[in-house]
C-alpha cells in the first residue's frame, strides 16, 4: 500500500449513527416527490439505534408546521403545509393519462 493510499485511510471520517440518519432523513423530507406531495414515511431501519431514533423524532416533533403520525411498524409518516409565500403550485402530470383517447 503506498503512502498516499494509507494518508487518504487514515483521513477518513466516519458518520456516527445520528448523522447518517439524520442525513437520510433529510434526503427524504428534501425529495422533489416528497416536496410535490407534502409527506413521507420514514422507516426505521435494523441499524437505527434507539438513542439515535428518539433523538431525531424528538428534533422533528418540534418543528412547527409538521404532523407527525406514528405507525404500528414503527415507521413515522410527516406531513406538512406549504410555507407561507411558497405560492409555486407545481401540476403533478400522469404521463401515462392520455390528452386525447386513442382513435382505435
Amino acid at each position: 500500500m503506498g503512502a498516499m493510499q494509507q494518508e487518504k485511510e487514515q483521513q477518513r471520517v466516519e458518520l456516527t449513527g445520528i448523522e447518517r440518519l439524520s442525513l437520510r432523513v433529510s434526503n427524504m423530507i428534501n425529495h422533489p416527490i416528497a416536496q410535490l406531495q407534502r409527506w413521507v414515511t420514514i422507516h426505521r431501519l435494523d441499524t437505527d439505534r434507539d438513542r439515535e431514533w428518539g433523538e431525531v423524532i424528538g428534533v422533528l416533533s418540534e418543528v412547527d408546521g409538521i404532523d407527525m403520525s406514528f405507525n404500528e411498524d414503527e415507521s413515522v409518516t410527516l406531513r406538512w403545509e406549504p410555507m407561507e409565500g411558497d405560492e409555486t403550485q407545481t401540476e403533478v402530470v400522469d404521463p401515462f393519462e392520455a390528452a386525447e383517447p386513442a382513435p382505435f
